[in-house]
């Protein structure tokens, strides 16, 4: 037994060594897909090789970049000099997986390493600008929502080169899954990089096609390699002249473009563009405007490096492209920038660039036509989430202009690049009611203040607000969508209850969503149905408006129909004059109310009238609309400790809704009070006021502002007194020809 195991031990480490050695010539050729599996046997036999670790961690760069991150880290924690290099490594895989502060420590590190003339140094300044660009851009995000295409589309391997027909309705895309016509090659040949299979391990690229079901969904994609599939790569570029045509890639002398014509369902031999478009060097991408006159490509054949440049060229009179010219330094770099694409409009011009203020790789890029320069403008980075630290590249626009399509290799997506969404968020419309919890929770609460607070995705505070409307109750904002809201309710000034709601994403205009509100919160006048509903009146005026008597007549009727029922007529005002005059005004507006109702047969003894001026304001002075619901009377019913709207709307005369208390009468008075639920208290001291129509208004405020006396005295020498205190009303009044009352109850 000792024996078969001392041999077995170095059969297992020979076959070890011979694992790695295969792992090890996969990655010199930069073939990770094969390299892997070798290196992952090596490890389940040595998981702390480090050497297997980090080139597996390299390796799993462009498939998993968290695993990358993990078997990098754990290789130098192993050995710290795995490599010269490992510092490189490291701050590449910490700027792939947003760990930008960590990158540059890792970039600074390897640089101390290099010496002075070392060319490396640039490449890796630029690493280290990369990593602040995408610091900044990822803490300043934009509020867009990224969607992937879904398994459907999206495989394990790469997809990218989105093109969608006009009517939205077909997607051409390329990809290098194992669906594709390199598939084909046998298990050895794709081993060793031949038959279908490229030099990297990968599949060559096909271009597939997939009829859409839904917004979300589409069908099985389809091949089209019948016609289109070359001896390499073939991409997927742009569909023109009303997708009859097909601009493509196929990797032909170093690479060039393509087009091809639609044959009923499948495509007619693509055809190589003029020799003004391609040439020996590489063309990978291009765009034909919507005239078709102008052609927008990509291509190293004028860059000293072997860099990709954005030309364009124009039709001839012939009909075939002419001489191309450079779009501007403004657009290239000395980096590659490639994949042009135009809105409808031809005014913005949409590319991928490694150059500009990239946040690492390809970043995609705007930039706006200047009409008076007769140049394109400063490009602009599209910001985090359109971009990332990886690749992102190919973002076309739907045909309506109302999102995008791009590609790129994201956390969370199925391996590789994807096909994703590009939305921006957009406004929704919450509206609804706010009902009382208090009883059948089926009351409508009017004059209650909704303020949504919420913060932008690179959080901003945002903040919307209405009030709930005196005829229905209803509220509206617009919000931004996509996120949770804070949303605080308040009525008379004071808080009632904050609640957290969630708005889901929106990426259209025209979406509204009902969400009501239960807060526990009496209504006094929201209780007594829509026959007390408030009336308003004009700037500085207590004259009734024509839909203010059609109003009073329903309160006169809903008090005839319910003879139980007593009110209080609440008087108010906005803020545009001082709270003393505003207190006479709001009092002349609940007379107004009281003398229509008395004429129309209610009872004075049923009736009581009390002056808020702009102490209780419906909602905040703070536009010409909510002053407008301010400058109002309201009818509030009376209870008695104990009643509720059902008892008072049922109780007979003389029964429940009488008076509090049988020493005390109510007949017409007219009486100003505060409450000690007031917003705007007054100060201490006394006041005198004059109104226009010879009312004298004597106020006293004792010096904790919680008891108020008020004394009135009119042209015709009608007296009234009342004191307000900790929310209960005593008053007195005499009329013109001497007759007196007393009225004693509460006005909160």
């Amino acid at each position: 037994m000792a024996l078969t195991a001392a041999v077995a031990q170095p059969a297992a480490a020979q076959n070890t060594r011979k694992q790695l050695k295969t792992a090890n010539k996969f990655f010199d050729q930069e073939n990770y897909r094969a390299a892997i599996p070798f290196y992952e046997q090596v490890l389940a036999k040595d998981p702390n090789n480090a050497l297997a670790l980090f080139r597996a961690g390299i390796s799993y760069m462009s498939f998993d970049k968290e695993k990358a991150s993990d078997y990098i880290y754990k290789a130098q924690k192993l050995k710290p000099k795995v490599s010269k290099d490992v510092e490189y490594w490291l701050g590449r895989v910490d700027h792939l997986n947003y760990n930008f502060d960590e990158a540059i420590t890792h970039f600074q590190a390897y640089n101390a390493t290099l010496k002075k003339k070392d060319t490396r140094k640039a490449q890796l300044a630029q690493l280290i600008q990369h990593a602040k660009n995408a610091k900044i851009q990822f803490n300043s995000p934009k509020d867009i929502f990224v969607k992937n295409l879904g398994p459907t589309i999206n495989t394990s391997f790469s997809e990218h080169s989105p093109v969608i027909s006009a009517d939205d309705k077909l997607l051409l895309f390329t990809t290098r899954s194992e669906n594709v016509t390199g598939a084909n090659a046998d298990g050895d040949k794709a081993k060793k990089g031949q038959g279908n299979v490229a030099t990297d391990g990968e599949y060559f690229e096909d271009i597939f096609e997939a009829k859409r079901i839904d917004e979300d969904e589409w069908e099985k994609p389809r091949s089209l390699s019948g016609a289109l599939n070359g001896k390499g790569h073939d991409a997927s570029i742009q569909v023109f002249d009303n997708d009859t045509k097909m601009l493509m890639y196929r990797q032909d002398e170093g690479g060039d473009i393509f087009y091809s014509e639609r044959n009923g369902t499948d495509w007619t031999e693509p055809k190589k563009l003029n020799g003004n478009i391609n040439s020996k060097a590489f063309e990978s991408d291009a765009f034909i405007t919507p005239d078709g006159l102008t052609i927008y490509f990509s291509t190293s054949k004028y860059s000293e490096d072997n860099t990709l440049d954005i030309y364009f060229a124009t039709r001839q009179p012939g009909g075939d492209w002419g001489p191309a010219k450079s779009i501007g330094s403004q657009i290239n770099t000395k980096f590659d920038d490639d994949s042009p694409y135009l809105s409808r409009d031809g005014k913005t011009l949409y590319f991928s660039s490694r150059g500009h203020n990239t946040m690492g790789g390809y970043d995609i890029f705007k930039s706006t036509w200047d009409e008076a320069a007769r140049t394109w403008g400063r490009p602009e980075n599209m910001g985090y989430p359109v971009n990332t630290p990886d690749d992102d590249t190919y973002y076309r626009l739907s045909p309506d202009g109302s999102y995008a399509y791009l590609s790129s290799y994201r956390i969370g997506g199925y391996g590789e690049k994807d096909i994703y969404t590009i939305n921006y968020i957009k406004n929704v419309n919450v509206k609804g009611k706010v009902f009382s919890t208090q009883g059948d929770s089926t009351t409508v609460i009017p004059g209650v203040e909704l303020v949504f607070n919420g913060q932008t995705a690179s959080k901003e505070v945002i903040s919307f607000r209405d009030v709930t409307k005196p005829d229905s109750g209803n509220y509206q904002v617009t919000v931004l969508s996509g996120r949770s809201y804070q949303v605080a309710l308040s009525k008379d000034g004071k808080n009632i209850a904050t609640e957290e709601f969630a708005v889901p994403v929106v990426t259209n205009d025209s979406t509204t969503i009902t969400k009501n509100f239960y807060i526990p919160y009496v209504d006094t006048a929201g209780f007594a149905g829509p026959g007390l509903k408030p009336i308003y009146f004009d700037t500085d005026k207590y004259t009734l408006r024509p839909e203010s008597v059609k109003q009073l007549n329903n309160v006169a009727s809903v008090m005839k129909a319910n003879p139980g029922l007593n009110i209080s007529i609440e008087g108010h005002c906005d803020s545009r004059n001082t709270d003393e005059y505003n207190m006479v005004l709001g009092q002349n507006r609940a007379n107004a109310a009281f003398n229509f109702l008395k004429r129309n047969g209610i009872g004075e003894t049923r009736m009581v009238t009390v002056s808020y001026g702009e102490r209780r304001p419906a909602a905040p002075n703070d536009s010409p609309e909510n002053m407008q619901l301010n400058r109002r009377a309201e009818f509030k019913p009376i209870l008695k400790e104990g009643q509720s709207m059902k008892d008072v709307m049922t109780a007979p005369a003389g029964g429940a809704g009488t008076t509090p208390s049988s020493s005390t009468t109510t007949t017409g008075t007219t009486t100003t009070g505060t409450s000690g639920r007031t917003t705007a208290p007054l100060q201490p001291g006394k006041t005198k006021v004059k109104a226009a129509d010879g009312t004298k208004v004597k106020t006293k405020v004792d010096e904790d502002s919680d008891k108020v006396k008020v004394k009135t005295k009119g042209a015709d020498d009608s007296k009234t007194k009342t004191t307000t205190k900790e929310g209960e009303l005593d008053g007195k009044a005499k009329d013109a020809a001497g007759d007196k009352t007393k009225v004693k109850t509460k006005v909160d």
